[in-house]
């Protein structure tokens, strides 16, 4: 059977073998991993252009990531830089497109350690909110760099409630300019990556103020630095807004404007217009200036929160086979920890959702691109569905994916806590995720919104056909509800039909409990508005079931286009059935508190759960070789692929410049305390 291709390093002996704890793990394969790597890359061709430019990208010593661990913030913003400049080379000399799988597969070659990815966020809202003509003006100049550009939402003072931003765009009919406006200090831009010393032109969201009335949010193009000297001009007070968790790399930055002004053609206009009249005219809904929004927030699933949780996988199921600790006999050898059954319910559940997730997003693509012209064609039938699903899987999957890369990071021990693992880099990454681009909290409550009015809409459609007027992500919604789980024994829990039905079931009482709690208080005297935030705590709680539902779905759904490939399909729905049964578990109460399950029955669902650590414990090592990262992109000590751990481990520390340069500190403090102990 086939395998992925590793490159392995040269130069000492142990960089030139597998570790035999490695290589025990590979010597039987229960499936093709060459040809789980092409499904998840969708398609053999999609792994072999991938492959070849990360052979490209790899061939220039600009693309060694290990130094970053030992980099200033400074230097490592220097190098993102430096490593942009060299991938608009090979883009340029090979004929990328700027929107192509090269360019996407090029920044995930390199892990996001490339500057100016804002850049590209302001060109995916430009395509999504200008019109043909802004397009056609600002395009070039984006693709061609002649401008650095960002978005600017989120302010000091307001984030993910867009409503509340005090950044002001009042139009002047007199001279057919915008004056861009941040009244107070919370309305300063604040957080914006590639603001602080990049950008030489924000995508500014405003409140608009036309004819005397606030027409909502919209984004204008706003110039913020000089093309001559990169200084900031007149009215633009722009900076970076210092020390951060993580991601040192990116120039996260804050702007204040004082009145400055920008032509009427500056504000994008695809979806709403303003006539030189000052006359204000919308062209779509009032959240069609949100898709550029939503664009973002899908693509950053698979290009930054998903590898995340897979990375860290790799890292910590491959090191777990190589570290032996204890014996789990007196007799024996240390064992190795992936054999404890308490390392299995750590990291197993962690590749079950990464599988999972990968098939939910990849459902999600495809529902945004057949809903994406159409929205830009101003048929806006499909927003709502699209901005429900973007806003409540973003929520989840960021959510599960920052627990899941945590566990990995601590069930690797102290090691673990090594810049060196290349797991704390990938935890404060995508915990970043669960605050931007919105906070999850209120990502789920958009969601449970959705929720409710599809509940109502449910109990008043026709019975004959209700599913079919529900769009189809809470088509479940309308489908009679089985009262109790027929399951007789473990086994029976292993059915992606029964498992899936069991969370449609739970799904369902929970958003039916948040719409008859709302209704409740309500008719008691409370007001909308307090009913809605006296019920947020269940809302949530039925947003993250109607998740979960959604990814079991997907994964589901997977396994049944794999007809073909049985190996490939047993190995896969292994980990769907891991999944789904580690949530129930999770979530016990929620299925036991209407009796649709038994406590016998989560005693099955345990025992299932429990065999199946096992079965899939042998093909774990297998399946995040799958994900085909290359040692480069891991950029691990831990979790390189030939399983040479502690040689490496010792070797990068050694290479750490604190190793070969004076102790700052010696002769200053150390050499006097010494000293002064001999008096």
């Amino acid at each position: 059977m086939g395998s992925p291709v590793h490159r392995v390093s040269m130069g000492d002996a142990w960089s030139q073998r597998v570790h035999p704890d490695m290589d025990s793990e590979r010597c039987v394969q229960s499936f093709d991993v060459e040809r789980l790597i092409n499904i998840l890359d969708g398609g053999a061709q999609n792994t072999m252009l991938r492959r070849k430019v990360e052979s490209l990208i790899y061939s220039d010593p600009v693309s060694n990531l290990k130094d970053i661990y030992f980099m200033t913030r400074n230097e490592r913003y220097g190098a993102s830089l430096r490593r942009r400049l060299y991938v608009r080379g090979i883009a340029r000399r090979f004929g990328w497109a700027e929107d192509g799988c090269e360019i996407l597969y090029a920044f995930r070659a390199l892990s996001g350690e490339m500057a100016l990815n804002l850049h590209y966020v302001f060109m995916n809202a430009l395509r999504s909110l200008g019109s043909e003509e802004q397009i056609a003006k600002w395009g070039p100049l984006c693709e061609d760099f002649q401008i650095i550009t960002t978005y600017a939402q989120t302010e000091l003072g307001h984030g993910t409630y867009l409503q509340g931003l005090e950044t002001e765009a009042t139009y002047d009919a007199a001279t057919q300019e915008f004056v861009i406006h941040s009244p107070t200090k919370t309305a300063a831009k604040w957080w914006p990556g590639d603001l602080g010393w990049s950008a030489t032109h924000a995508l500014v969201l405003a409140q608009l103020i036309c004819s005397g009335a606030k027409q909502g949010m919209h984004a204008f193009i706003v110039p913020i630095r000089s093309l001559q000297d990169h200084t900031p001009l007149p009215g633009i007070t722009v900076g970076d807004i210092g020390p951060k968790m993580g991601m040192d790399n990116i120039d996260n930055g804050f702007l204040l404007l004082d009145h400055v002004r920008v032509p009427r053609e500056n504000m994008l206009s695809r979806f709403a217009e303003v006539m030189p009249d000052g006359t204000y005219v919308r062209l779509g809904t009032e959240r069609s200036n949100y898709l550029g929004m939503v664009v973002t927030r899908v693509k950053l699933l698979t290009q930054s929160i998903l590898p995340a949780l897979q990375k860290a996988c790799v890292i910590a199921v491959r090191y777990s086979v190589i570290r032996r600790q204890s014996r789990l006999r007196p007799s024996d050898p240390e064992a190795k920890v992936l054999d404890y059954q308490t390392q299995q319910q750590k990291l197993l559940p962690q590749l079950a959702m990464s599988y999972a997730f990968h098939f939910t997003a990849v459902n999600l693509l495809e529902f945004f691109h057949n809903s994406y012209n159409a929205i830009k064609n101003r048929d806006f039938s499909l927003l709502p569905e699209l901005h429900a699903l973007s806003t409540g899987v973003k929520a989840f999957m960021s959510e599960l994916c920052a627990e899941g890369a945590e566990l990995c990071r601590r069930a690797c021990g102290g090691h673990g806590y090594s810049q060196l693992s290349g797991l704390p880099i990938l935890v404060t990454q995508v915990i970043a995720s669960c605050t931007y681009e919105g906070e999850n909290t209120v990502l789920y409550l958009q969601m449970a919104r959705f929720l409710v009015k599809s509940y109502l809409q449910a109990q008043v459609s026709p019975s004959s056909t209700p599913q079919k007027s529900l769009p189809q992500s809470v088509a479940y919604l309308a489908i009679p509800n089985l009262v109790r789980c027929p399951a007789q024994k473990a086994a029976d829990f292993l059915s992606p039909e029964l498992y899936t039905t069991a969370w449609a079931h739970v799904a369902t009482r929970l958003i039916k409990d948040s719409v008859h709690h709302l209704q409740t208080l309500k008719q008691s005297g409370a007001d909308q508005h307090d009913a809605w935030n006296q019920t947020t705590v269940i809302h949530l709680q039925a947003a993250k079931a109607h998740c979960y539902y959604v990814t079991v779905k997907s994964f589901k759904e997977a396994l049944e286009k794999l007809d073909s490939e049985p190996e490939i399909q047993q190995v896969l729905k292994r980990l769907c059935d891991l999944c789904s049964l580690h949530g129930i578990l999770k979530n016990s109460g929620d299925f036991l508190h209407d009796g649709f399950l038994s406590g016998a029955q989560i005693d099955m669902v345990r025992k299932a759960y429990l065999d199946l650590l096992l079965l899939i414990r042998k093909d774990a090592v297998l399946l995040t070789d799958a994900f085909d990262f290359t040692d480069q992109r891991l950029n691990s000590a831990l979790g390189c692929y030939d399983g040479n751990v502690y040689e490496r481990l010792f070797q990068w520390a050694q290479e750490s410049p604190t190793n070969t340069q004076e102790n700052p500190a010696y002769e200053k403090y150390l050499r006097p305390l010494i000293q002064s102990s001999k008096l």
